[in-house]
């Protein structure tokens, strides 16, 4: 199942049945940093939405960072989790670090350069459905070498007995990920604030089965929607710019081999 629906997503996700979605991943247009037409977004009413319509279990990731203003970060990002945390419902998973090609902007010498972005992965209930990061390990450095640990300091501040181990070929990925060195397809190029293809991938792969629903309100490009048919999910996708639903559409007439129709709100 594909569906994509231009329109507000506040508007077309109220035809959305209650605890249907497994997963959301996507981008939203915070802080009024791209020119969106004149569309201007409530990041409250859309935390609503997006916890109705997820199941019990299910995961919403939330790729965000801050505009800077008079030498200052607006914390949109942590004011809008603290939000979703606090009075709508979900609960913090975790907060990852997305590390990028950052670029020196208006403030490069006066600033830092900002290469991250923040994924918060918040979820619905008591714990996550599905959870399986296997395909997250990264290389270690000492592979196959016997390495001796040390202690660790215990609550009472005792320390425990260290012990030697044989470092295995892989590791878990941390909650620093690494997407310096991947390529956007040119396509992706006509919409103005787009993530590497990797993201969805990984968030997929590792919050969903086969055959669920993976939405993103928030279009854009299709990145989201076109990982999800690779990894032979379901998708939803909205967005308010009747030409990304277009971009969104050539990208995913790609992936299905068959041309993709535009879903029409109930």
């Amino acid at each position: 199942m594909i569906q994509l629906f231009n329109g507000d997503c506040l508007e077309v996700m109220q035809d959305i049945p209650d605890n249907s979605i497994d997963l959301v991943v996507t981008s939203p247009p915070y802080d009024n940093l791209r020119d969106y037409n004149g569309y201007r977004l409530d990041l409250h009413k859309t935390g609503k939405e997006l916890h109705r319509i997820l199941k019990n279990g299910a995961v919403c990731c939330i790729v965000m960072q801050d505009q800077t203003k008079n030498f200052a970060k607006s914390l949109t990002s942590f004011r809008t989790i603290l939000d979703w945390v606090d009075n709508i419902g979900f609960k913090l998973f975790e907060t990852v670090i997305y590390k990028k090609n950052g670029i020196s902007g208006a403030w490069w010498n006066q600033r830092f350069r900002v290469d991250h972005e923040y994924i918060f992965i918040l979820f619905k209930g008591d714990k996550p459905n599905y959870f399986d990061k296997e395909h997250l390990k990264i290389a270690t450095i000492h592979s196959g070498r016997k390495l001796k640990s040390g202690g660790n300091r215990k609550k009472d501040g005792n320390i425990t007995k260290g012990y030697e181990k044989i470092v295995s070929e892989t590791k878990c990925r941390g909650t620093i990920w690494d997407y310096t060195k991947v390529k956007k397809p040119i396509i992706k190029r006509e919409h103005p604030a787009t993530f590497p293809d990797e993201i969805p991938y990984d968030l997929i792969k590792c919050f969903t089965r086969e055959n669920e629903i993976v939405l993103d309100p928030f279009v854009g490009s299709g990145t989201t929607m076109v990982q999800a048919k690779l990894l032979n999910r379901n998708s939803i996708g909205i967005d308010v710019s009747k030409e990304y639903i277009e971009l969104c559409k050539i990208r995913l007439d790609e992936v299905s081999g068959h041309r993709i129709q535009e879903a029409s709100k109930s």
